[in-house]
């Protein structure tokens, strides 16, 4: 391998790591096509990387978000756990459904939300998202676990996009800030992608020197997107995540179709 193609790596994670710092979403969508048309990688291989690259990315934004306040420690690791139960489930009914089909469903929830979000914010009777209060700590456990297994199972199904769902959940259901909502699902998604590479890992699908070098560039990338993203108002990140949500639906509706 020469030495631009190590830099087009770091460039890669650079971008990568600037997206999760922004919208909480995961590495697999770029880096997997990325190793798999750029480097011909082995399909396994490009996952089990990028869910390396994953691991690491989200451990750093969601550690610049948690030195400012912005992660919600409580109702996270019940999520994630329930997310890794969910997920099985969610393999095993992959099997039997076109994840596709569903995957354009869930294109268009997130196009609704999306435009639904932004014409408020136009008309300027947006109001600030209120973090639910739960009157008993039992029930904010039993709303966490729910909405992680139905997280797990979608995206089990759908193959992606768990990081996106989990951001539409806390923004949506629990009502948790913007900047709360990206660094907890950021948080989430660490613990999620370090139990599904495992498997990876035993099976040798994952290549240390591409991941170590994606990894130095989304690290570089997440630090400096985590960063900037702290900094704006919950408003304006409002906004982005919700052109974002609208992006991310057309290519969901795009995939169904094709």
């Amino acid at each position: 391998m020469t030495y631009l193609l190590y830099g087009v790596l770091i460039i890669i994670g650079l971008i990568t790591g600037g997206i999760t710092s922004l919208v909480g979403a995961s590495a697999v969508t770029l880096i997997v096509p990325t190793l798999s048309m750029l480097f011909h990688v082995d399909v396994h291989t490009a996952i089990g990387t990028s869910l390396f690259v994953d691991i690491v990315t989200s451990i750093v934004v969601s550690y610049n978000y948690y030195r400012k306040g912005h992660v919600e420690l409580k109702s996270g690791l019940w999520i994630a756990v329930a997310s890794i139960i969910g997920a099985q489930i969610g393999a095993t009914i992959a099997n039997q459904t076109k994840g596709v089909t569903l995957s354009g469903l869930f294109g268009i929830l997130l196009i609704f939300s999306g435009i639904s979000q932004l014409r408020k914010a136009k008309k300027g009777n947006q109001k600030p998202q209120k973090q639910i209060n739960f009157k008993h700590q039992w029930t904010e456990i039993l709303t966490a676990v729910l909405i992680g297994i139905v997280i797990g199972i979608i995206s089990g199904i759908f193959g992606a996009g768990g990081g996106v769902m989990i951001l539409l959940a806390l923004v949506v259901i629990l009502g948790y800030p913007m900047h709360t909502a990206v660094g907890t699902s950021t948080l989430i998604m660490a613990i999620t992608a370090l139990s599904s590479d495992v498997g990876y890992f035993t099976h040798g699908h994952i290549n240390f020197l591409y991941g170590i070098l994606l990894a130095i560039g989304a690290v570089i990338g997440g630090m400096l997107g985590s960063k900037y993203a702290n900094k704006i108002n919950d408003q304006k990140l409002a906004v982005f995540l919700d052109i974002f949500f609208i992006i991310i639906g057309i290519i969901m509706l795009v995939q169904m179709v094709g």
